[in-house]
């Protein structure tokens, strides 16, 4: 639930801060730009942390090989695409990007709440929730790269 909070409360904050006179986020965009970087520290730090790092490597479905240097290169992918989404050059790009990240780190998502597993002690987010969060998360991405 934190990378919606973060995504949505980002947006907001980010907006409102944008109507109030700050160019840089004048336009729902920028806005969002900066939402979905938000998002993907919250997310991709995590990819570091002891307790979180065990869990992500469990979530990796079987078939993939050397988990833990997947959780690695994904963690590393999200927040490099969290400082390209900053920069107005390669924001479309790195939103890009990360939309395909999305896609292809979907299996592990399902796997684990199929399989039952937790992150940091809590239970996965189901998989109808899931899907639906991220289809948003994705539709957030491809909206912030056109």
């Amino acid at each position: 639930m934190a990378p919606f909070i973060a995504l949505t409360g980002g947006f907001v904050v980010l907006r409102l801060l944008g109507l109030a006179g700050v160019d840089l986020l004048d336009g729902w965009q920028p806005a969002l730009r900066g939402a979905l970087a938000l998002m993907f520290v919250v997310t991709g730090v995590p990819h570091f942390l002891p307790s979180w790092r065990r869990d992500f490597v469990a979530m990796i479905p079987a078939v993939f090989p050397r988990p833990a240097l997947l959780v690695t290169v994904t963690g590393a992918l999200e927040l490099a695409g969290a400082v390209g989404l900053l920069l107005p050059p390669t924001a479309p790009y790195a939103a890009v990007g990360l939309a395909l990240l999305m896609a292809a780190m979907f299996p592990a998502n399902v796997s684990a709440a199929r399989r039952g597993l937790t992150l940091a002690g809590k239970p996965v987010t189901p998989l109808p929730a899931r899907t639906a969060l991220q289809v948003l998360f994705i539709a957030a991405a491809v909206a912030a790269a056109v």
